[in-house]
Parts: C-alpha cells; structure tokens; sequence
C-alpha cells in the first residue's frame, strides 16, 4: 500500500512540476507545444498496450481476448459518455477546440479545470490498476509513463491561464488540482481491483480503452491542429520507443 500511495503522489506531483517549468517558460509556441504533448501521447499509447492492455490478455484466461476487447471498447464509451453529460471545455493550448452543453453559464475556469480533470481520472486509475496484478514492475512502467506525459501536459496549460489573464496562485491551484485528482484515481483503481482480482483482465483493458480514448479523440487531434503534423508524429513515434525501449529493460 506504501508503494500504491507513493506512486499516486508522483503521479500527480508530476503534473506540479510540469506547471513548475510553465511558470518557467511561460511564453511557449504552438509547435513546442504539440511536439511535447505529441511525446506525452506515445508514452501513454506504449503504457496502454504494454502495460494495460497485453496484461489483460495474460490474466483473462480462457475468455481473455473477449474479455480485453470488452474492456477497452467499455473504458472508451465510459469516457465518452461522461464527455457528452458533462459540461466543460477542451482548451489546451490556449484554443477552443470544442464546447458542450450548457457552457456559457458557467465559470471557464470551472470549465477548464473539469476537462482537464476528465483527462487525468482515467490517467489515474489505470496507475492503481497496473498495481493489481502484483507486477511491481509493470505496475511501475504503466505510472512512470503516465508521470513522464504528465509534466509536458502541466507545463503546457500554464502560459494560456496566465494568458487569459488568471492569476499566478490560482492557476497554480488549479494545477494543483488536477494533480489531485490523479492521485484519487490512482487510489480508486488499486482498491477496485484489491475488492476482487476477478475483475482485473477487465480493469486493465478498461484502463487501457479510456488512455486509447483519450490519446485518439483529444491528444492527437489537438498536436495536428496547428501545422506541426510532422513534427509530431515523430515526437508520438519517439515516446512510443522510450516506453518501449524502458518495458524491455525492466524485464
């Protein structure tokens, strides 16, 4: 449990760091900033296959790949569903990329702090989750490559919050914020699956489906939406390859 609780606290403090280097740099381009959120993208593809989603296949004996396919197709509809009911605002690189229902009542920064949080909670669980299957290692790879995507993803929310004229303490809280919300679903997914390990083929292609989900309907389409598409394809293909290269030395 120490270990579990450790991992939640770096997982979400990654994210404070990330904000950290924002404060730093905070006039950051828009082809920096979807090169690194393009990296952040392949590290957590990786983490999904590697991590989530083959171990899926390992635990869920005879019905393993119904199982795995069940999971990952109901980790994106979950996300999807809660996409749709709930009122936010995908705003990451200082861009409206798309608003849902009933958003002009209410605060953005509300708003914002919701869509990141919608990000992270999956992000979360699937750390927690990756400890179920007493895999120490695996486990470890699944939260460091959710950590290593973090800090570019924290560092690039800053500068648009300054931007938009949110004072320095308050977009550090809501940094913060988020990163909490990381540690929460970190917790949530180790117990999920600690209830019963029954359930664990599920939970990690679930955990796996919601990163799949993520990285395809919000990561890639916001790196390619403002001419970098090269640049950050190979910046996906080279995350990708540091997870890669880490899973084969951890072995």
């Amino acid at each position: 449990m120490e270990m579990v609780l450790l991992t939640a606290i770096g997982v979400g403090g990654a994210t404070l760091f990330g904000a950290i280097l924002g404060f730093v740099f905070k006039d950051i381009s828009h082809k920096f900033s979807d090169i690194v959120l393009s990296f952040a993208a392949g590290v957590m593809l990786a983490a999904a296959i590697l991590g989530l989603i083959l171990p899926s296949l390992d635990y869920g004996g005879k019905f393993a790949l119904l199982i795995t396919v069940a999971g990952i197709f109901a980790g994106a509809a979950f996300l999807n569903v809660i996409d749709k009911l709930v009122p936010h605002l995908h705003k990451l690189a200082g861009v409206d990329i798309e608003k849902h229902n009933d958003n002009k009542n209410l605060n953005s920064i509300l708003l914002f702090v919701m869509a990141i949080a919608i990000h992270n909670l999956p992000e979360g669980i699937a750390a927690g989750v990756g400890f179920g299957s007493e895999n120490i290692g695996e486990a470890l790879l699944i939260a460091g490559g959710i950590a290593l995507q973090n800090i570019p993803e924290g560092m690039v929310i800053i500068g648009p919050m300054l931007s938009a004229g949110v004072k320095p303490w308050r977009t550090f809280l809501i940094a913060a914020a988020t990163g909490i919300v990381e540690v929460i679903g970190t917790l949530l997914g180790y117990f999920a699956v600690s209830v019963s390990t029954v359930i664990l083929p599920f939970a990690l292609a679930f955990a796996g489906g919601t990163m799949l989900y993520v990285i395809s309907d919000e990561m890639i389409p916001e790196t390619h939406a403002h001419g970098s598409e090269r640049g950050a394809t190979y910046a996906l293909l080279i995350g990708f390859c540091v997870m890669l290269v880490s899973d084969v030395l951890l072995r």
